[in-house]
């Protein structure tokens, strides 16, 4: 049951980490080809808080919750899916902590200036 949990634990995280990546690439395909999605206030919102609270965790020295509860749950990397060891040789890198510190900053930065270059739409009410 912990293996499972835990494997979907790494999916939901999968899943973040390709909403901030890919979202930024799909806001730049997106202004080229005019796609009024990619301006939605609300999507543009949420996609800048998230890699803001990630570049704010990975300043503060904190590790992500997500990554926490999975290594709690799993105990050992031997216990993983097939699928959970692949997911994680994508996430998961041997590098200084201040490399990922410096990307998450980096991003977030890079995040916040397509926010004022591909502005997005105001509210409606």
């Amino acid at each position: 049951m912990n293996t499972l949990l835990a494997d979907l634990i790494l999916i939901v995280h999968f899943a973040f980490v390709l909403f901030v990546v890919g979202g930024l690439a799909l806001i730049w395909v997106g202004a080229a080809l005019s796609w009024r999605w990619v301006r939605n206030f609300r999507f543009r919102i949420a996609h800048l808080a998230a890699i803001v609270f990630v570049a704010a965790e990975s300043l503060a020295g904190i590790w992500c919750p997500l990554t926490v509860w999975e290594d709690a749950l799993r105990g050992t990397r031997s216990e993983m899916s097939f699928i959970a060891r692949w997911i994680h040789r994508v996430l998961f890198y041997s590098f200084p902590e201040w490399v990922f510190t410096a990307i998450h900053v980096l991003f977030a930065l890079v995040v916040l200036a397509t926010f004022w270059l591909v502005r997005p739409e105001p509210r409606s009410r």
